[in-house]
């Protein structure tokens, strides 16, 4: 087994800490708002983007577990924020799709993620920074 040098130890800590302390931020900028928590905001961007979707899908793009993704789903259908519905040719399939309603909720918390993002990386760095950051983690990721 190859061991990671020091700094690349050191990368890979500052990665996950700086990681942790941007959803820390965004989180606390949303509950400030009063608004749903973060991981509603991604289920209703990712099918603002994506249209309509199968969970298993969704939860490929999100890593979010599946337990916790229908337990999210389910509160977010009861909010009137989604539809689930049968998918057709698969009896235990579902499709899920974003209400108008979903949609308006996820423009409404966009400026307090915003602010999060602001205060986590653009506020922090320099253009040519962020565009260095950008790069780097394309290709980490």
């Amino acid at each position: 087994m190859t061991k990671p040098a020091a700094i690349t130890l050191l990368a890979w800590d500052r990665l996950l800490g700086a990681g942790a302390r941007a959803l820390r931020a965004a989180r606390a900028e949303l509950k400030r708002a009063g608004l749903p928590p973060l991981e509603w905001y991604d289920i209703l961007v990712a099918l603002e983007r994506r249209g309509a979707t199968r969970p298993r899908d969704l939860q490929g793009v999100l890593g979010i577990e599946q337990y916790n993704l229908s337990r999210l789903l389910s509160r977010m259908e009861r909010a009137g924020l989604v539809n689930v519905t049968p998918c057709p040719g698969d009896g235990r399939g579902q499709i899920l799709t974003l209400t108008p309603a979903g949609a308006q909720r996820r423009a409404a918390m966009w400026p307090a993620y915003a602010a999060a993002i602001h205060g986590s990386i653009e506020a922090r760095l320099e253009p040519d920074e962020r565009i260095q950051l950008a790069g780097m983690l394309e290709r980490v990721a």
